[in-house]
């Protein structure tokens, strides 16, 4: 009987790795899924078993063979016995899948072709690499997903980026199961769409030359479009992976790249030289006159026939209507028309757009400002502005797609260190958009069937290059994939966090490297006696082991439990470990005195939050380029708890920007200090509203092109003050900005 119970507890314990592992392997988590006895090894000896001339099963086991190649698997050829079987079954959910795997194979079912697929990919995640293969555990899957709109939104007019990486996004996209790539090719910034009728809108409107401080030298020219053939092949390339590209063509606002093409298509306002590389809000709309919607019909036919989506995004959002109000024309149309409003103009408008759009059999999708002025008849409505324009659209019988900003912005920062990059200044965190809930409890439940689903939105003013993109999207994008398919019952962030190490490795492999903000070690040290007192910290909750010796930590070394007090010149590495990997994100500092007394732009605190970016610095023209954290609407500074015993001098790293923001009349409300000097001062203050307790010219900074360290003389302080760091100006261009403060203390 003993020995009866060791073989039954052997198998328990078995039977317990197998589900653990195979639970840990899939994101987004499954609806169902029970754990076997053994497994398959795949080699190239498998093969793969297909239904004759069905091209679905075909497309399945072709994405399966990428999926394993890129990482390190085998090629399944195909076999009339081969272990892998492909088969359709009527009646499984949309998008579902049956999944079982054995010593003796694994059989994908579906109903549909992208049932096929997930369960393509869900068996590319199960599978690890072993001694002679990739290992399949023993599961039973039955999946589907809970939303049928599981979407991310590219934004390429702000920046452009090559039809390969497009396609490496694709990939990473359908390894989280996203099906909507919401392709935005339209803005002020640039027009990115091959437009065979109107060739000026890419020939002029794709292109522009970035915006530089006063008297900084030009960058280089920037921009880029796709061509048809391009867009052909791209959209094929994602229809191969279930996903659908949903095309968006702003109006009646974000227009200015049109109207720089074509003028007539405006208000007949100038336009100022280089207004197409400024950020924000702009007020150049399209008129209304017959003439400019036989233009944008022209356009709309073009895209109708490049994207078979039946949805068709318009935009609608932030039309500042000030050119409709001052144009006599537009308010003689308006009172011919009865129209009492320009909101309910810009409902007209978009009314309009929408019956052509019907006529061609698609559905009109716009962004929540569609529903203000009256909404068009069977719009769809994408809710950005808090959920409020989704729980109203599903009230009103349409239906909506959840998407609203900051939660779901994926422009935001996600980490609080210098090695996030550039972006929008406030932190939404990988947490955060885990913890959204796509099924708003002010929603009654007859109408939660309008919530057709959720998207990320990857806006790209501040993102300009295409690793920057992949970063700021993934893992959050991951996030908003699991909130779209798993259960809600079953959501658990300690569970996310340890299925998304091994799935952030699967995406660095197909081409895009997520951020590691989620493992990141973030590090405070100050000085304290003598010695230097470190607190570190990471967003996952993981266990963090650190060293002083320079070796790498790793699942032996010390447990980090709270605030360390070492020697000065101590070599401090620590890391977060996941059972025995150690996570990316790891730290190697040297414990300097100078290092004790530093802060870089990140971990200074911004005085207000009106418009926080972290911008790049607009100089070397080739990158690598300093990056500044600042409120664009106050930039203010504070060194919190400055350690002040023994300071005799500040030196501050400063670089300027251009002030290149479309914010109306709120910039008059920016306010400086008048400046002694021609080209104004840095002022330190002990405390915001305290004395002046250092100046430094910036008269030597304003000579040159990127980052200048300043250094004056500080008033001599004891203790913790928070230094309040501003400049004087005489105007907004161009914004100064640090990079780092140094107490210095010889």
């Amino acid at each position: 009987m003993p020995r009866v119970i060791r073989f039954l507890s052997m198998v328990v314990a078995g039977l317990l790795y197998i589900s653990t592992a195979a639970a840990q392997a899939l994101l987004p988590a499954p609806q169902a899924m029970t754990a076997g006895v053994g497994g398959v090894t795949l080699t190239a000896a498998t093969g793969v078993a297909l239904p004759p001339g069905d091209r679905g099963t075909r497309n399945a086991a072709a994405r399966l063979n990428d999926l394993l190649a890129k990482t390190g698997g085998p090629s399944l050829t195909p076999k009339a016995a081969g272990k892998i079987r492909f088969e359709r079954l009527p009646g499984l959910p949309a998008e579902g899948y049956r999944l079982v795997t054995s010593a003796t194979g694994a059989t994908i079912t579906a109903s549909d072709d992208a049932g096929l697929f997930y369960g393509a990919v869900s068996l590319w995640q199960l599978a690890k690499a072993g001694a002679n293969g990739m290992f399949v555990p023993a599961v039973t899957i039955e999946d589907a997903p809970r939303f049928r709109w599981r979407g991310l939104m590219l934004d390429s007019a702000r920046h452009f980026q090559s039809p390969n990486y497009v396609r490496r996004l694709i990939d990473a996209m359908a390894a989280n199961k996203l099906n909507t790539l919401h392709w935005h090719l339209v803005d002020d910034q640039g027009w990115r769409i091959e437009i065979r009728k109107y060739p000026r809108l890419t020939s002029v409107a794709g292109w522009r030359r970035p915006a530089t401080a006063p008297g900084a030298p030009p960058l280089p020219r920037t921009g880029g479009f796709y061509t048809q053939r391009q867009i052909h092949e791209i959209v094929a390339y994602a229809a191969a992976r279930n996903i659908t590209i949903v095309p968006e063509i702003e109006m009646p606002g974000h227009a200015l790249s049109a109207i720089r093409a074509y003028p007539r298509l405006g208000m007949g306002v100038p336009i100022p030289t280089g207004t197409e590389s400024d950020w924000g809000v702009f007020p150049w709309l399209y008129n209304t006159d017959d003439s400019t919607f036989r233009f944008l019909e022209d356009v709309l036919d073009e895209v109708i026939g490049l994207f078979p989506s039946q949805y068709l995004h318009i935009g609608g959002d932030e039309a500042v209507k000030d050119q409709w109000k001052a144009s006599p024309a537009i308010q003689a149309q308006m009172k011919s028309l009865g129209i009492a409003t320009e909101d309910q103009l810009q409902s007209w408008f978009i009314q309009r757009i929408g019956r052509y759009l019907a006529s061609h059999g698609r559905k009109l999708i716009g962004w929540d400002e569609i529903l203000d002025g009256g909404i068009t008849p069977g719009a769809t409505v994408m809710s950005w502005r808090g959920i409020d324009g989704a729980v109203a659209a599903a009230k009103a019988g349409h239906d909506a797609i959840l998407s609203p900003a900051p939660t779901l912005y994926l422009n935001h920062r996600q980490g609080v260190t210098a090695a996030e990059g550039t972006g929008r200044g406030e932190l939404i965190t990988l947490a955060d958009v885990y913890r959204f809930d796509p099924a708003p409890s002010s929603l009654p439940a007859a109408q939660q069937r309008h919530i057709l689903g959720v998207q990320g939105n990857v806006w790209t003013e501040h993102l300009r290059r295409e690793e920057m993109v992949g970063a700021y999207a993934f893992p959050r994008a991951a996030a908003i994939a699991e909130i779209g398919w798993s259960p809600a019952a079953t959501r658990d962030w300690s569970d996310f966090v340890r299925r998304l190490a091994p799935q952030m490795a699967r995406l660095a492999a197909l081409g895009i490297t997520p951020s590691d903000a989620l493992f990141r070690t973030v590090a405070m040290l100050f000085p304290e006696h003598g010695q230097a007192r470190v607190t570190l910290s990471t967003q996952s909750a993981l266990p963090l082991r650190y060293t002083t010796d320079g070796t790498a930590p790793g699942r032996a070394s010390p447990l980090y439990a709270g605030a360390l007090t070492l020697p000065t010149g101590t070599r401090l590495r620590a890391a977060s470990i996941l059972d025995d990997a150690v996570m990316p994100g790891a730290i190697d500092l040297r414990l300097t005195a100078p290092a004790l007394r530093h802060r870089d732009d990140t971990e200074l605190e911004l005085c207000t939050q009106g418009i926080a970016l972290r911008l790049a610095d607009d100089a070397p023209a080739k990158e690598p380029r300093a990056a500044f954290l600042l409120d664009v609407a106050n930039p203010c500074w504070i060194y919190q708890a400055a350690p002040m015993d023994g300071v005799r001098a500040i030196a501050i790293a400063v670089g300027q920007v251009p002030f290149n923001f479309q914010i109306g009349r709120d910039v008059d409300k920016i306010r400086f200090r008048p400046p002694a000097t021609p080209a104004g001062e840095v002022e330190v203050r002990d405390g915001c509203a305290g004395p002046r307790v250092a100046v430094l010219p910036l008269a030597p900074a304003a000579q040159r092109a990127g980052i200048t360290t300043l250094t004056a003389p500080l008033a001599a302080l004891s203790g913790a003050h928070d230094l309040c760091i501003t400049y004087t100006a005489k105007g907004v261009n161009p914004l100064w900005a640090i990079s780092g403060v140094q107490l210095v203390t010889q």
